[in-house]
């Protein structure tokens, strides 16, 4: 870390008056502190590490009061993370000066999954594993040291033979139907000759358990008559509540509108669940000719997707069976919350664009019914549903023991936020700047992520187009690296800003760009590696995005030389009419 990002850490935790998310601070004035083993495990744990800050006071409302012996200190500290943690941790540490005092900045890297949980050995796994909870630790359940432990292997739980049930419970009419189906998409395929029972083994529909044939876990829910005769709490339960609280009371009283659970399997679930609840949705028309349309508060295809997901994705382990799905509308919103975490590599920064299938057998079972389509593809419809109504992108959240969408029934380019906008139209802005500016007026601040989110777009398109609301004097950038995020500065709040001034950048530039928005700083080798080019080439285009005023260049000759970022400069550009003339030229091109 850079003195510059160990000021704007400790600026915003002031302004705050809170620790953050990903950085904890210690005062260690009068020496290095005792107990870092739950910050170390909570940051570790997370996704995407965090950050240990000695030389700041909690109790001085944050106070600047530096440390006692900085190199003793990192000695210290490096000491316990890689002999107190389990696995140990590698720490990068960076020393500032803020106030005329030391600060010590520890960056912890997030754990490879294949190792989490992070934990302190002395206490072991089951009690010395920790989370970040807002800017507090918390040691972690059994429940999700479980998660962690088993997202390193492969689940499947689905395949679990179910002791209480047999072939009675399964309905034979659909499993034939099933079967005569695979087989006209198949013919030549021997395999599905076999026999009926045997291929109810072979395709894991049943076990065998001591000479009687067993339903397994995904047999029961796909084909199952009635699967709550066994497992009770394997339902989607929906609550209509009064206003934006669970605690708001309707006139009568009444804590729900409306309280529903949905049984049978998970076909009649989602056949059931999703006619109703868009039923109880609000719902505006539109006339098109003789024809009316019923239009619900929320895409139906956000939300069919959502509940498909929840479904079909959560956790089926002995540990979560006795929980189950809820759909809660709000005045406000609507959330589908499902028990356990993100599975695999999946986190809510990149579940766009990885995917991790928990079931596995349940997911085949839905993919030969037609229930889903294609996997992986269930949080862009949502994603890409939403930016279509307009409407904020889904909000995703993985808190280790359930994992929950939320929407939101505000939509982005309501008629005063198309009348503020007019007051941009002097600027060439692209329509996903737009929506992004729609965003902001709404929600405050936008990150990285949420331009992405919103507008479908990769990470470099997302960091030109927010560099170029910056360049324009629009919007200000807060903070470096994983902690930027964006909000309106006054002159976007006031709708009077002066020309945009955006550099045209090539390719190979813009992927410069996205690494420096990253790390922080590159190399002539970095750029060499990333854009597989020779240094003379890394050198010009260093050369170009100096004279676009975008980098700047830091040390003067050999491997002391390295480039960084110029935050919010503007940079003079002819006028709105020539720059038009040259985009177009460009476009052309």
């Amino acid at each position: 870390m850079t003195t510059d990002e160990i000021q704007q850490l400790i600026r915003e935790i002031q302004a705050q008056q809170c620790e953050l998310d990903d950085v904890e601070v210690k005062a260690a004035h009068r020496g290095t502190p005792n107990r870092l083993y739950d910050s170390f495990s909570a940051l570790a744990n997370r996704t995407g590490g965090g950050v240990l800050l000695f030389g700041v006071d909690e109790a001085q409302r944050f106070a600047v009061v530096g440390v006692h012996d900085a190199h003793r200190l990192i000695a210290d500290v490096t000491g316990k993370a890689t002999d107190e943690m389990e696995p140990p941790l590698r720490l990068e540490f960076a020393v500032a000066e803020v106030d005329g005092l030391p600060v010590v900045a520890a960056e912890v890297p997030e754990t490879p999954i294949e190792q989490k949980p992070c934990y302190y050995k002395a206490a072991g796994l089951q009690h010395g594993a920790y989370l970040r909870v807002g800017g507090t630790d918390r040691q972690m359940t059994d429940y999700e040291v479980f998660g962690f432990v088993s997202n390193r292997v492969q689940q499947e739980h689905d395949r679990t033979l179910i002791a209480d049930a047999t072939l009675d419970d399964l309905d034979r009419d659909r499993l034939e139907t099933y079967i005569t189906a695979l087989r006209a998409a198949n013919p030549e395929a021997a395999f599905l000759q076999q026999s009926f029972e045997v291929l109810l083994k072979s395709l894991r529909l049943v076990q065998y358990d001591h000479g009687v044939l067993r339903p397994t876990l995904a047999g029961l829910l796909m084909f199952g008559v009635y699967p709550q005769a066994i497992e009770p709490q394997l339902v989607v339960v929906f609550l209509h509540y009064f206003g934006t609280t669970e605690y708001e009371a309707a006139p009568n009283g009444a804590r729900f509108l409306d309280n529903k659970k949905f049984e049978g399997s998970i076909p009649a679930i989602i056949e059931k669940a999703y006619p109703y609840i868009l039923k109880a949705m609000r719902q505006s028309t539109l006339v098109n000719g003789l024809y009316h349309e019923d239009i619900p508060e929320y895409p139906r295809e956000a939300f069919r997707e959502a509940i498909i997901n929840a479904v079909m994705h959560r956790d089926y382990s002995p540990y979560a069976r006795a929980s189950h799905i809820q759909v809660r509308l709000f005045a406000d919103r609507l959330e589908i919350v499902s028990p356990g975490c993100l599975y695999g590599n999946v986190t809510v920064e990149n579940l766009e664009e990885k995917q991790s299938t928990r079931n596995r057998q349940l997911m085949r079972f839905a993919e030969d019914l037609r229930l889903v389509e294609n996997r992986g593809s269930g949080i862009n419809t949502m994603l890409l549903a939403m930016q279509k109504a307009t409407m904020e992108p889904p909000v995703f959240e993985d808190n280790h023991s359930e994992f929950k969408v939320i929407f939101y029934n505000r939509h982005l380019l309501e008629p005063e936020t198309l009348a503020w906008l007019e007051s941009f139209t002097a600027y060439p802005f692209n329509a996903q700047q737009r929506m992004a500016l729609a965003f902001l007026r709404h929600r405050g601040r936008i990150t990285n992520n949420d331009y992405r989110h919103l507008n479908s777009v990769d990470m470099g398109i997302a960091a030109r187009d927010l560099r170029g609301l910056v360049q324009a004097g629009v919007v200000v950038q807060h903070e470096q690296r994983r902690w930027t995020y964006y909000k309106l500065g006054d002159a976007g709040r006031e709708g009077s800003i002066q020309l945009p001034l955006t550099p045209q950048l090539s390719r190979e530039e813009e992927a410069v760009l996205v690494y420096l928005r990253e790390h922080g700083e590159i190399t002539n080798q970095a750029c060499c590696d990333l854009l597989g080019c020779q240094p003379w080439q890394a050198k010009r285009h260093f050369q170009s995005m100096i004279h676009k005023r975008t980098i700047q260049q830091l040390g003067k000759t050999g491997r002391n030389v390295k480039y960084v970022l110029i935050e919010d400069t503007m940079i003079s550009k002819p006028s709105l009419e020539q720059t038009r003339q040259d985009q177009t030229e460009q476009t052309e091109q």
